[in-house]
C-alpha cells in the first residue's frame, strides 16, 4: 500500500538531487543551513586574499633571476631615426629601425651592433626606468658589427663585462633586450651556450661568435648574453632566419669586442692592416656573373696603387693561396686573416701566377679611413 509523501520529504528529496545549498521548510518557511553559508565565505576570502610570503624561496630565486635583476637595469633601448620625405615633400624625421644597447659604463658608454646605429641621423637611447635621452655615436666598425653611443648622464646602472672565454658548451645563457621595440622592452629570454667560436661569413667578412638556443629577435640586436653569475659574456648580434629553423642565435662574444669598445672610444674607429687587393673567390664571381676557374685561392681582380700588395710584387690575375701560413680559399678567409695581423709587421704571402707558386713578403700598413 503507498504512503503519501508530506512536503518536508518532497522538498528535502528535491534539494539532494540538484545538489544545491541543503534548504528545511518549518512551517512553510525556507532557511539555508548555516554551516553553507560559513563555507561561501570563506571561499569568497581566499580568492581575494593573495597568500602572504616574507621570503622568496631559493626555488624561485634563481640565478637566472638574479642575473635579469643584475643586468636588466643596464639594458637600452635604441631608435635609430633618418631624415625623410612625406607625401607634401617635407622633410620630416622617421624611425628606421629599433634595437637594444648594454651600458658598461656609468657615465652613459653603451655598447651597441653597427647595423642597429647604421645611417643614423639621430639617435634616442631610453633607459629601463623610462627615461629618454639623445645619443651620439662615438664611433661604429661595421667589420665586427660593433659601435659605441654615448649620452650626457651620469651615475647609470651598468653591466660588468665578464670572460668569454671561460664559457663552457650547456651552460645557461639569459638574453636580454627589446624584441620587436620597446612595447617589450626589457624582455628575458634563456637558453644554454650552444657551441663556441661559430665562425660565420656574413657578406665579404668572417665572424667568431657564440651560438645559443635563448631567443633572439628582431630588437634584441645589441643586447646581452649574460651567463648564470649575472654578467655579461657576448653582444647579441644575428639569428638564422629561415623556414624550419629554430633556436639558432649568435652574440659576439665579449673579450672580441672590449678593445673593439675601447679603441671606438679612443679613436672612433678600429685601426686595422689591409693588403690592398680586391679579390673574388668562386662564389662572388659567380654574383658578377663570371666564371672563376680555380680549385683553391683567391683571385687579386685589382691591386691599389701603393699599396702594401702592390709593393711587394702582386699583380692582378695572381692567386693567393695562403697569407700568414692560413689558406685563402674565400674572400672572408683573407679579410679576417690581414685584419688579425699587427699594422707594421710582416706577413708572408704564397700564391700563383702563371702556374707558379712563389712567395712574397708584404709590409702590412694602416688601412685608409674610408670617407
Amino acid at each position: 500500500m503507498l504512503k503519501r509523501w508530506t512536503p518536508f520529504l518532497v522538498v528535502a528529496l528535491i534539494g539532494a538531487l540538484i545538489g544545491g545549498t541543503m534548504v528545511l521548510a518549518y512551517g512553510g518557511k525556507f532557511y539555508a543551513k548555516p554551516e553553507a553559508q560559513q563555507q561561501s565565505g570563506q571561499l569568497q576570502n581566499i580568492l581575494k586574499q593573495p597568500v602572504a610570503q616574507a621570503n622568496v624561496s631559493e626555488a624561485r630565486n634563481t640565478a637566472i633571476v638574479r642575473a635579469a635583476q643584475a643586468v636588466g637595469p643596464a639594458v637600452v633601448g635604441i631608435t635609430n631615426k633618418a631624415y625623410s620625405r612625406d607625401y607634401f615633400n617635407r622633410k620630416v624625421l622617421v624611425e628606421q629601425g629599433a634595437g637594444s644597447g648594454v651600458i658598461f659604463e656609468s657615465s652613459g658608454y653603451i655598447a651597441t651592433n653597427y647595423h642597429v646605429v647604421q645611417n643614423a641621423q639621430e639617435i634616442t637611447v631610453s633607459l629601463a626606468d623610462g627615461r629618454t635621452f639623445t645619443g651620439k655615436v662615438l664611433g661604429a666598425d661595421p667589420a665586427t658589427d660593433l659601435a659605441v653611443v654615448k649620452i650626457d648622464v651620469t651615475g647609470l646602472p651598468t653591466a660588468v663585462l665578464g670572460d668569454s672565454d671561460s664559457l663552457m658548451v650547456g651552460e645557461p645563457a639569459i638574453a636580454i633586450g627589446n624584441p620587436l621595440g620597446m612595447e617589450f622592452k626589457g624582455s628575458v629570454t634563456v637558453g644554454v651556450i650552444s657551441a663556441l667560436n661559430r665562425s660565420i661569413e656574413i657578406g665579404e667578412r668572417k665572424f667568431k661568435l657564440i651560438q645559443t638556443d635563448a631567443a633572439i629577435n628582431p630588437g634584441n640586436s645589441g643586447g646581452a648574453l649574460v651567463n648564470a653569475d649575472g654578467v655579461v659574456v657576448g653582444i647579441n648580434s644575428a639569428k638564422i632566419s629561415v623556414a624550419g629553423v629554430e633556436g639558432i642565435g649568435f652574440s659576439i662574444p665579449v673579450n672580441t669586442a672590449r678593445p673593439i669598445l675601447q679603441s671606438l672610444i679612443e679613436k672612433g674607429r678600429v685601426v686595422r692592416a689591409y693588403l690592398g687587393v680586391g679579390v673574388l673567390d668562386k662564389a662572388t664571381a659567380a654574383k658578377y656573373g663570371y666564371d672563376l676557374d680555380i680549385d683553391h685561392g683567391v683571385y687579386i681582380a685589382q691591386i691599389t696603387a701603393n699599396g702594401p700588395a702592390g709593393k711587394a710584387g702582386l699583380k692582378e690575375g695572381d692567386i693567393v693561396l695562403k697569407v700568414a701560413g692560413l689558406e685563402t680559399n674565400s674572400v672572408a678567409d683573407l679579410r679576417s686573416t690581414v685584419a688579425s695581423q699587427p699594422v707594421g709587421g710582416k706577413t708572408e704571402v704564397v700564391a700563383v701566377r702563371n702556374g707558379k707558386t712563389f712567395t712574397v713578403s708584404v709590409l702590412l700598413e694602416e688601412m685608409p679611413v674610408q670617407q
